[in-house]
């Protein structure tokens, strides 16, 4: 069985590695991409299993990336997960609106995290 592969999309490099290696840790096959067309691309390109997105972004922000790709039926069924520091309700509120399976607040508690990702996608 091949592995799941999750695509993390966040500006900041060190967010993305911290989550690359814990991922990888965990058997996941990681993507990434740093702004919101880089997302767009890889995601339609690669058509991972799962998306962990921040929402403030370059270029194009995380809930119009979420919005394009749960709008789109070759992508609806990859989970997202806001992975952001915008905290207040109306932001996650916002972010289940534009297709966001799940919202989570950075900073974030990890096993909780891996939790919710085999949650969408099982044991790797």
């Amino acid at each position: 069985m091949s592995k799941k592969r999750i695509l993390i999309v966040d500006d900041y490099p060190q967010v993305v590695e911290v989550l690359r290696i814990r991922l990888e840790a965990a058997g996941y096959d990681v993507l990434t991409a740093y702004d919101g067309p880089e997302a767009l691309t890889v995601a339609r390109r690669e058509h991972p299993d799962l998306i962990l997105l921040d929402v403030l972004l370059p270029k194009i922000n995380g809930y119009k990336v979420a919005r394009l790709l749960k709008f789109d039926k070759k992508y609806k069924d990859i989970p997202i997960v806001m992975l952001t520091s915008r905290a207040k309700k109306a932001d996650a509120e916002l972010g289940l609106q534009a297709g966001a399976d799940e919202y989570i607040f950075k900073p974030y508690d990890p096993p909780k995290l891996m939790q919710m990702i085999e949650k969408y996608l099982g044991k790797s």
